[in-house]
């Protein structure tokens, strides 16, 4: 029996990728890759996945992204208030969910 590691990061929690360098809002979880279109390359398929609302200049995307290529960053730990409003629902304890999935 494999054991499937931990989720570092929670629904809602705003990270960065260390490669691509764009930040954005966790808004899934997969236990491990779910497959799909996505060039793994080198990494670890048995790892969480998540699906990053990414926040670009012109609007955003969805990334899927492996656990160890993210990390948070406590520089960037606020969305701006115009993009919170524009981009995101928030609950009371400050998680973010997307508006949309489409994002333009």
């Amino acid at each position: 029996m494999s054991r499937i590691p931990s989720a570092r990061f929670g629904l809602g929690q705003i990270v960065r990728h260390r490669e691509a360098a764009f930040r954005g809002v966790i808004v899934d979880v997969d236990p491990v890759f779910a497959g799909g279109a996505f060039e793994t390359g080198q990494v670890n398929l048995n790892q969480p996945f998540y699906r990053v609302l990414a926040i670009g200049e012109d609007g955003g995307f969805i990334a899927y992204a492996a656990q160890d290529v993210l990390e948070h960053d406590p520089e960037l730990n606020k969305v701006s208030r115009g993009d919170e409003r524009r981009l995101f629902t928030m609950d009371g304890h400050g998680r973010h969910a997307p508006k949309s999935q489409a994002i333009h």
